[in-house]
Order: structure tokens, then sequence, then C-alpha cells
């Protein structure tokens, strides 16, 4: 990211970034094998403390003091803010409820390998080699799903808010966008891992892992563009990407990396996910 350049410029660089980390963190597959669990379960539990901090310190605040600020709401500024993390909770949840309607099978809101294992949608198709592009779509679907992760529309949302109030700042938004790429990388591998161990090549395990945050500079392109044209959502916007930030990890990150019996790993891998985001926010904020 560069100071001085426009908010959609700096969330297409920001979110750039969060992509890049996602390969990055997709790559491993080249060295970790497939059997790996442990190594699974801590980075979804290390990337749901960067996000859970994240919530706060670069979106939850700023929201808050935004809304202190415009004297609209007075005692009760928290209003707004609690709106809008309510919405973004709830706009994860109803789309985990329509991808069904549209005809979609399997976890909706999650990042393909995060809730589901692969060889239960091979095994769907391996008796059918005529229905091998069915298997290619449904994959293809699925891993496309991880769009609904909320990273890349906070990122875009944190540098829209560059100057609406003293804690939203350059240094905070560069800090979220930094943030969420560190919590990209080990979803990266999270979503290839397990395709590998499906028995997909390493370069397309790779490839399907890095999808994963393809969409995230539109989602961030979108957040930037939105809150510059409708400043006074600012503490909406801001507490709507938090919520749909924290609901996927309640709801998402952190049930998964307890089923497989390394549930204290990944407490731990959490805690040490939020202290490095706090560190960042407030260290070099």
């Amino acid at each position: 990211m560069i100071p001085g350049h426009g908010p959609v410029i700096q969330a297409v660089l920001g979110t750039c970034l969060t992509w890049g980390l996602t390969a990055a963190g997709s790559a491993l597959v080249f060295v970790f094998s497939s059997g790996q669990r442990r190594i699974l379960d801590g980075s979804l539990g290390f990337a749901a403390g960067v996000m859970l901090a994240a919530s706060y310190w670069s979106l939850l605040a700023p929201a808050i003091e935004m809304a202190e600020e415009s004297g609209i709401f007075g005692a009760f500024a928290f209003i707004p803010v609690a709106v809008g993390f309510a919405l973004g909770a709830a706009f994860v949840y109803f789309a985990d409820l329509l991808i069904p309607v549209l005809g979609f099978s399997g976890p909706p809101h999650a990042a393909f390998a995060l809730s589901c294992d692969p060889r239960m949608v091979k095994e769907k198709y391996e008796h059918e080699p005529t229905h091998h592009l069915d298997y290619e779509s449904e994959l293809s679907i699925r891993i496309g799903r991880a769009g609904l992760h909320p990273e890349g529309l906070a990122v875009g949302v944190g540098f829209g808010a560059i100057g609406k109030s003293a804690s939203a700042t350059f240094q905070s938004a560069r800090n979220l966008a930094i943030g969420i790429g560190i919590q990209n990388f080990p979803e990266g591998l999270a979503v290839s891992l397990p395709l590998r161990g499906a028995g997909f090549s390493t370069w397309r395990a790779f490839w399907y892992g890095q999808l994963s945050g393809m969409v995230e500079p539109l989602a961030g392109i979108f957040g930037a563009f939105a809150v510059v044209v409708a400043e006074p959502l600012l503490p909406y916007a801001l507490g709507f990407a938090a919520g749909a930030m924290v609901y996927v990890v309640m709801d998402d990150i952190i049930p998964e990396a307890q089923t497989s019996g390394n549930g204290k790993l990944a407490s731990w891998t959490s805690i040490l996910g939020f202290v490095v985001m706090m560190s960042l926010d407030v260290g070099l904020g």
C-alpha cells in the first residue's frame, strides 16, 4: 500500500496483498503432506485469532468513534455499530440459506476445504466417468463460495474510512490488510492441503487454494467505493464488516479446527493470532 493514493486504489493494493498471501499459503502444499492435520487445525486457530482482533481494533473501534463524533446518537452511539454488526452476521447467515435454494449443495459460506472433505465429492462421481465435468463444476462452485468471506470487503471499508475519525488512519487500514493477509496465509493451505489428499495434483491443489482469495480485490473495491459515496453509513459499514468476520470465525473456522482432536492446539494458536494482530494494530498504528 502506498500513502497518498485514493481509497479505491489503496483497497486494490491491499486486497492484492491478501490474495497474494493466500496464494503463498496455498504454495505450502508443495512442502507439506496432506496428512498433517495438526498443521491445518493450528493454522485455522491462528486465522480465527487474527480475524477477531482485526474486527475490534481495525473496524469496531473506529466505527464507534465515528458514531460518537457525529453527535447524532449521543449516549447511544453504539446503536449504528450494533445494527451494522448484526446485519453483517445476518448477511452471511442468510447467504448460507440462499445457496442451497439456488441449487448448490454442500456447506455454503466456508472456504471449500475448511468444512467439507473433497473425498466425499470425488466419491460421488468416481464410478461415473462421464460425469467428470460435473465433478469439476461442483469443486469450482464450492471453492467459489470463499467469496462470501468478508475479508476483502473489510479491507476496502477500512481504506474507504481513512480520515473520517482519529482512529481511522492509513496505518490502521494498512495494518488491517496486513493482518487479513496473515490470516489468509494459513487459509490458503487449509484449502489446498485436503485437495492434495483427495488425489489432486500438487499444482491443481495450489490453483484451487489461491482461487479462494481471488475475489477479495473485487470485494475491496466495492467496500471502498461504497463508503466513499455514502459517508454517513460508515459506522454501519464498519460494523457490518466486523459482524460478518466474527460470524465466520464462530460458525466456521473455530468449529472446524476443533473436529480432529487438536482443539487445544487450535485454541492456543488463536491466542497467538489475536496477540499478533493486536500488536500490529497497536504497535504500528
